[in-house]
């Protein structure tokens, strides 16, 4: 079936994509595999370097040491994307080059390779904006370190890529405007629980521009990635996606978008502000503490220091947070902290109490369906289905479903995983009722 969609310029943002037909709410509107993608360096070793599943034992490439597979099928067909890389991360060893790096010089390799350069896309590398012009010089000397670390990477293979490199786009041969387009464009890749996995360059999708309530999701399955729908979109109406996480007061969210991707956002929310008095609910006095402790928080947490980011979190909270209402978006931040220590240190019936009292905030601050929510009651329904807290769980499964189908498709493993879990609820209750 034909795509929905169509390349269009979109009044002052330049190009974007619109549909060409009506899309439901839900609807795959479109789905591709990168052009270029690769592990993040922090989870080198926890990853297949070509399906991007999670393992606890992979097969490392015994020639570079950096790459690793699931086992010798994985290894055999991520070869012709490794072959030359390979070389370049041998000659770096023990230094290992900054994920934006090692994702060029695999765009560049990918382009150069006509068995994996698709004419199908809606939008070339060439096109691609590097944003140098508008850049601080601050930020261009950063980017200029990086495309000098990957000039340093490529040496190995610099002989035939020089000769090579000219058949590519003039844009695409220069380092420095390669490494602007990349930083700029390429697209975080994540695993069902949404945690940072990889990044990957997909064109086509590059086009789509940013509103803060925006009419589609992305979501992965494996380093593929789909484009869904989460509410009716008319023919002609604009697809957009959000750059930046919903749970951002209006001034970071701008912040955030002037500083990596160049624009002022212009949409409803921005203009009116209307989810800041919400998220900084309660008085300034009382939960600039909060706000204050959030990098020392987030540091520990970094640091995978659990048992003291718990005891930061829970006395935080027993304290200058009783004052401040859940909504507080400072307080929803430091009570997520405090679950993910729980969890990780299997404290399971505070987990479940931390969980619980987030979900109601989620549902204020995520009117549409998302996968943050979703897979927030997917992870707080877990809990307490371990916990046998069973007509609970399978509340929370129901609700995490109404979002997971839109969100994620009938046919993604979260969906699959969600439905097996209120079956097991289902069965469970059944037989504790004719006992």
């Amino acid at each position: 079936m034909a795509p929905k969609l169509e390349r269009f310029v979109s009044p002052g943002k330049g190009n974007g994509l619109r549909a060409t037909d009506r899309i439901k709410r839900g609807e795959l509107v479109y789905s591709c595999e990168p052009l270029a993608c690769c592990v993040s360096n922090k989870l080198s070793r926890d990853v297949c370097h070509h399906c991007f599943t999670r393992r606890e034992t992979l097969l490392r490439c015994s020639q570079c040491k950096t790459a690793r597979y699931c086992n010798i099928t994985c290894q055999r067909q991520a070869w012709s994307g490794h072959k030359r890389e390979c070389k370049c991360l041998r000659s770096l060893l023990p230094r290992i080059p900054t994920d934006s790096v090692r994702l060029a010089a695999r765009l560049i390799f990918a382009v150069l390779s006509p068995s994996q350069n698709s004419s199908e896309e809606l939008y070339t590398l060439e096109e691609h904006e590097s944003h140098l012009s508008s850049v601080s010089e601050q930020k261009k000397q950063g980017l200029s370190q990086l495309a000098s670390m990957l000039e340093l990477y490529l040496q190995q293979e610099a002989p035939d890529l020089v000769r090579e490199m000219t058949s590519l786009p003039p844009s695409c041969r220069e380092p420095l405007s390669l490494i602007a387009k990349v930083t700029c464009n390429c697209f975080t890749i994540s695993d069902g629980e949404l945690q940072e996995i990889g990044v990957g360059l997909y064109p086509s999708l590059s086009l789509l521009n940013h509103d803060c309530r925006p009419n589609c999701v992305m979501v992965f399955k494996g380093t593929k990635l789909q484009l869904r729908a989460v509410r009716e979109i008319n023919p002609e109406e604009e697809l957009t996606i959000s750059y930046i996480e919903t749970l951002s007061l209006t001034e970071d969210g701008q912040k955030q978008l002037e500083d990596q991707y160049h624009f002022t956002c212009r949409c409803q929310r921005c203009d009116s502000q209307d989810k800041d008095g919400l998220m900084l609910s309660g008085g300034e006095s009382t939960w600039r503490p909060l706000k204050e402790a959030l990098p020392r928080l987030e540091g520990l947490k970094a640091e995978s220091n659990w048992q003291t980011l718990l005891e930061s979190c829970s006395h935080l909270l027993s304290t200058v947070g009783c004052d401040v209402p859940e909504e507080n978006l400072y307080k929803l931040r430091v009570t997520d902290m405090a679950l993910d220590a729980s969890v990780h240190l299997g404290h399971w019936e505070e987990a479940v109490g931390y969980g619980e009292k987030t979900l109601p905030v989620y549902r204020q601050y995520y009117p549409d369906p998302h996968p943050v929510h979703g897979v927030q009651l997917m992870r707080i329904g877990k809990l307490q289905h371990y916990l046998v807290h069973t007509e609970d769980a399978l509340e929370t499964f129901k609700q995490a479903y109404q979002i997971i189908k839109v969100t994620h498709g009938d046919d993604h493993p979260m969906t699959t995983d969600l439905l097996m879990k209120m079956e097991e609820c289902r069965t469970e209750m059944d037989q504790h009722s004719s006992s």
